[in-house]
């Protein structure tokens, strides 16, 4: 898998595709509707980034930008854009040395003006951020919007979409450098595997799914594909109270509690093979709770 995620013009987003899958997507583009390829770090990073532009017939314009600047090439064939992208996302050394580059001009940097907050709003905008990062699921557009909004009371917005973006970007750089010091498999990354699992198994599960438990309940169906049995989810409320564990709704597609009470084992059983406790008594009236759980979600962007 390539440490990147992939957005495509027609709002497609491949996280950690594979080297084929990428070279799929290039190959796919350059029909109306679908031209572009937008590939960016896992996780994320300010002002680093590569894409691609491609209309059928035409050749491939590629563009790449990090720290040394922002730069421009062409490529007649699929296969050269391929191995550039895939020697930009595995960062090979001389991965640049297929194409001919030439230096974009990117302008100026934007000069963001200081927040003019008081002690006690910066402290409260700033804690809000930071638990919407720490909760992990959050892009670095999505954090710029919480820190945007946070504060606005009737006509009065105190941050601008600049100075939200560049306040989004510190924190979000600062959780970053926090992240590398994390040793090893995190528990949301073995929960990421024992959904995934069930929903192999025909299990419907979904991570941060909706805002509260009655908005899940309502939308989990249309998550159902065929031959899909129950469900099982945790919401946003919940992950921001992970660390104090995590509490999972469940049930069966047929309403019955045998069938509520046959998907949490289900469930219950994938966790525990994942080497996650969880804290529940049979009863298909309760929710699961997975604890003890040290929530360390690393950022994808």
């Amino acid at each position: 898998m390539l440490d990147i995620t992939v957005r495509t013009e027609n709002s497609e987003r491949h996280v950690r595709p594979s080297a084929q899958e990428l070279e799929g997507l290039v190959r796919r583009i350059g029909a109306g509707g679908d031209n572009f390829l937008v590939l960016q770090r896992v996780p994320d990073l300010p002002d680093v980034f590569a894409q691609v532009w491609h209309e059928h017939g035409g050749e491939y314009a590629v563009e790449h930008r990090d720290a040394s600047g922002y730069f421009e090439a062409t490529a007649g064939e699929p296969a050269t854009v391929v191995a550039v992208l895939v020697g930009w996302a595995r960062r090979e050394s001389g991965w640049d040395g297929r194409l001919a580059w030439s230096r974009l001009d990117a302008g100026p940097a934007r000069e963001v003006p200081p927040l003019d907050l008081a002690d006690d709003e910066r402290r409260e905008l700033e804690g809000r951020v930071r638990e919407v990062l720490a909760a992990g699921y959050a892009s670095r557009a999505d954090l710029a919007e919480v820190a945007e909004d946070y504060l606005v009371t009737g006509d009065r917005r105190p941050v601008s979409r600049h100075q939200a973006r560049a306040l989004a970007d510190r924190l979000w750089l600062e959780r970053v450098a926090e992240q590398e010091s994390w040793q090893g498999e995190t528990d949301p990354e073995r929960l990421a595997r024992a959904f995934a699992r069930l929903d192999a198994g025909g299990i419907v599960a979904r991570e941060h799914f909706t805002c509260c438990r009655t908005c899940g309940n309502a939308e989990i169906g249309d998550e159902a594909g065929p031959g899909a049995r129950g469900f099982v989810y945790f919401h946003a409320q919940s992950t921001e109270a992970a660390g104090h564990g995590l509490t999972l709704h469940y049930g069966g597609f047929d309403d019955s509690a045998a069938t509520t009470a046959a998907v949490g084992t289900e469930v219950v059983a994938a966790l525990e093979a994942e080497g996650l406790a969880a804290d529940w008594n049979g009863d298909p009236g309760r929710a699961i709770t997975v604890t003890p759980l040290e929530w360390r979600r690393r950022l994808v962007g």
